[in-house]
């Protein structure tokens, strides 16, 4: 069986999945994530596995773009060259319409994200918060229109830049927000990121009268337990909305 391999690319971590063909969206047969330092390791991750199609989001830069050129043609892998496709936005796809001024634009990890939550909530408005290096937090109509959205610096980048430009401040770490307001600095930073990121996702709900309301990405478990809307937490989106444009190919 040779299986269809998804790659999200990005600021910090390349994300792999592998899927059979006709399998149930977000259903892999096997995953991983490496760090940029040691994602050379990703052809000895694969050997070994038949390779069909692979589609690869990638939104670290050129330099990331090469290097995972020439890992997916390593001679182990045995994946043809015309197998492989970078994902890029387009003003159309996996019933997704997208509704940027200028389509080619919008980062390629917010159009597969929005098709991953049009995907899992056809026939609704979707707001889709994916919270990684940055946060982006974006609207998906219920016709699969995506509407655009907002970026924010993600929860890590809000902490560093309190305890790099602040004098006496802490760095602190992601974890539990405090109950009530913070009575020591460390939970009042935390506090306060915390509510920046949740609050931004609730004002984008409240404008786009959302019925659902996804939230993904690496600091999600953290953000999403102050969320106070309804919503749900999904396993990178990205990777899924990858999955679904490949199954609408």
């Amino acid at each position: 069986m040779k299986y269809d391999l998804l790659i999200d690319a990005g600021n910090t971590r390349v994300k792999w999945a592998l899927a059979a063909p006709g399998a149930p969206l977000g259903t892999w047969h096997a995953q991983g994530a490496l760090m940029h330092a040691a994602a050379a390791d990703l052809p000895r991750a694969l050997a070994g596995t038949q390779i069909g199609r692979v589609l690869v989001a990638n939104v670290a830069g050129p330099a990331v773009r090469d290097l995972l050129a020439g890992w997916l043609s390593a001679p182990e892998l045995g994946i043809a060259p015309d197998a492989v496709e970078w994902f890029a936005s387009l003003p159309q796809r996996a019933g997704v319409r997208n509704g940027y001024r200028n389509p080619a634009q919008l980062g390629c990890d917010r159009f597969a994200a929005a098709i991953g939550a049009h995907a899992l909530a056809p026939g609704k408005a979707v707001i889709v918060a994916n919270c990684g290096t940055a946060t982006t937090i974006d609207a998906i109509s219920a016709d699969g229109t995506f509407l655009g959205g907002m970026i924010l610096p993600g929860l890590g980048l809000m902490a560093t830049s309190l305890a790099k430009n602040t004098a006496q401040l802490p760095q602190i770490q992601p974890g539990k927000l405090p109950a009530g307001f913070a009575d020591n600095t460390d939970d009042a930073i935390l506090t306060g990121c915390l509510a920046a990121q949740a609050g931004a996702i609730e004002r984008a709900c409240t404008l786009h009268q959302a019925v659902e309301c996804i939230i993904s990405g690496g600091a999600a478990p953290y953000i999403a337990p102050a969320v106070t809307v309804p919503h749900r937490h999904v396993e990178n989106i990205v990777m899924i909305g990858l999955h679904a444009a490949l199954r609408s190919a």
